[in-house]
């Protein structure tokens, strides 16, 4: 059996485009793998619970029974360590949980925080 002399070119030619494809299509295309997919899957949904559950905590803040002795230490406390504040008052542990939500306690920080 004879193989045509333009199955070589066209072969080299074929792989070399698949190559060209995946490469544009990854860097410019926008395409991701399965274990990317899930990590930004994963990602977005906890800031969307945090956002969801935001009212929440804020509502914990102003019904607590220390909500004055809190709220003092809130407003006394640095920027960085206020997320440690309102995790140690437990706003930020939602019904059900045993521990705060790392991501719920800085967006309720954020909302709790005075405007300038």
């Amino acid at each position: 059996m004879q193989i045509p002399v333009w199955t070589k070119p066209a072969l080299y030619g074929a792989a070399t485009g698949a190559v060209a494809l995946a490469i544009i299509g990854f860097s410019w295309g926008g395409w991701v793998t399965a274990g990317t997919a899930q990590e930004l899957a994963t990602s977005q949904s906890e800031t969307d619970v945090a956002a969801a559950l935001t009212p929440y905590c804020v509502l914990q803040s102003t019904t607590n029974v220390n909500h004055v002795t809190v709220m003092a230490e809130f407003n006394e406390a640095s920027s960085y360590s206020r997320r440690s504040v309102v995790e140690k008052a437990g706003w930020a542990t939602p019904l059900g949980a045993e521990t705060a939500n790392r991501d719920l306690a800085q967006a309720c920080a954020l909302a709790l925080t005075p405007a300038s």
